[in-house]
């Protein structure tokens, strides 16, 4: 009987190891730390830069440079905390968020925590993107051509999305990691134009810091929202899990080193992109800078098209960083609960059928730059800011009231307190928008 036993046992290895070949996220081990580099460089820094100008212009100077500061630390911690984490089982590696959810909450209570957050992260942020990628083809064909007949954002959110439909059938998330690198790149190089347009530009002469709403409610909400604004651009640890899983490990060479030392770099990239943008774009236009630092930045116009393009590019890149999960979590689901077989025809009617979702829901609702304020609250502050914090108190289980202890529930407070807060803000926001919206216009 014992020899039955131990066959069944290798063909359900074996049939883990098919399935773990076959997956976006566990596919291919060869990355490198230059690949986590780019990888979190690509995830973190998103079209949520260029609101971060706005999101100051609601929080006001101190207020401001303080939530910008204090969640570039928290969430590098927590960065930390979920790459140390990886490996935290000797000879298991925790490949997907949810695998580590389900090792702190328990099989079933760590799906329920994780999965619902991290699809709602992963689709909004592909979602936004979408959004983001046609209105940036839109300004640039408004600046190139402005006596031609405007076309409508709906099908520029279109022409944005037949990339993905070909992109998204590349296998695994190393083979996008070239795609990654441009958009790296394009990440560094809009936000040096933003910034640097900015101080060229000057001061505006009757530029003013005070309050952006007349009344001290609208002032509160825009407090709120600007919150979720600032949680949404600090929003890379949803996919950390997958992109540590691309690098090989061995007891000697754990791939924690190599993963902390792209993180590290791609934090130092983080501050180079974000602060000069925040405070030079608050600085230069004061209460009035647009949602968009782009769309302040009227002339000169050949530098807008520029910076539109390495936006197009960069949330190219992105779009495909945060769907591979998306992809892997689905494929998985239809292989191990469905009793799929592994097949290409299985994997193109998957992708394509969450590429055709964000893009339905990105044309039907395309004033989703309010929703970055409502999502970066409701779901990228709890799996960003304190759900890395709760698994660490679960698995690790630090000295009570020592420094580590402290140090989580400061997050933990902080994460709760953005995640209810700032969605209030962004949904008022969201009923004025829609107030004068006409779908699909």
């Amino acid at each position: 009987m014992g020899g039955s036993g131990e066959i069944r046992e290798e063909e359900q290895q074996k049939e883990v190891q098919d399935i773990n070949d076959w997956l976006p996220i566990t596919k291919s081990r060869n990355a490198t730390w230059w690949y986590s580099a780019f990888h979190n460089v690509t995830a973190m820094v998103g079209a949520g830069v260029l609101g971060l100008p706005y999101a100051m212009s609601q929080l006001g100077w101190g207020p401001g440079v303080a939530v910008l500061v204090l969640s570039w630390i928290i969430t590098l911690y927590t960065l930390w905390q979920m790459v140390e984490m990886h490996e935290i089982v000797p000879g298991k590696r925790f490949d997907r968020y949810h695998e580590l959810g389900q090792h702190a909450f328990g099989e079933k209570l760590g799906l329920y925590i994780v999965v619902p957050q991290q699809l709602m992260v992963e689709l909004g942020t592909c979602i936004v993107y979408m959004i983001t990628g046609g209105n940036s083809l839109k300004k640039i064909h408004s600046t190139v051509c402005p006596d031609c007949k405007p076309i409508k954002t709906t099908y520029f959110i279109m022409i944005f999305a037949s990339v993905h439909f070909v992109l998204s059938h590349l296998p695994s998330l190393n083979s996008i990691a070239s795609v990654s690198l441009a958009a790296a790149v394009m990440s560094l190089s809009y936000s040096t134009i933003a910034w640097g347009a900015s101080l060229h530009k000057g001061v505006e002469p009757q530029v003013q810091y005070g309050p952006r709403a007349s009344t001290a409610a609208g002032n509160t909400f825009n407090f709120f929202s600007a919150l979720g604004d600032i949680a949404f651009a600090f929003a890379g640890h949803n996919v950390v899990l997958e992109i540590q899983a691309t690098i090989p490990s061995t007891p000697e060479k754990p791939s924690k080193k190599p993963m902390w030392k792209g993180v590290v770099l791609a934090y130092i990239v983080v501050a180079m992109c974000y602060l000069p943008v925040a405070l030079i774009g608050y600085w230069v236009f004061g209460n009035h800078v647009e949602d968009n630092i782009l769309i302040s930045l009227e002339k000169p116009a050949w530098l807008i098209v520029l910076a539109n393009c390495f936006v197009v590019v960069h949330v190219i890149g992105s779009y495909q960083v945060y769907a591979m999960p998306v992809f892997d979590m689905a494929e998985l689901f239809l292989l191990k609960k469905m009793k799929f077989k592994p097949s290409l025809f299985l994997r193109f009617i998957t992708r394509n059928v969450i590429v055709a979702f964000t893009l339905l829901v990105g044309i039907t609702f395309p004033f989703f730059g309010g929703l970055l304020g409502f999502f970066g609250g409701f779901a990228f502050a709890p799996t960003t800011y304190y759900l890395p914090c709760i698994m660490w108190l679960v698995i690790c289980k630090p000295k009570k009231f020592g420094l580590s202890w402290f140090a989580n529930w400061f997050c933990i407070i902080v994460g709760v307190s953005l995640m209810l807060l700032a969605p209030i803000g962004a949904l008022r926001n969201l009923i004025l928008q829609a107030k004068n919206f006409k779908f699909y216009s």
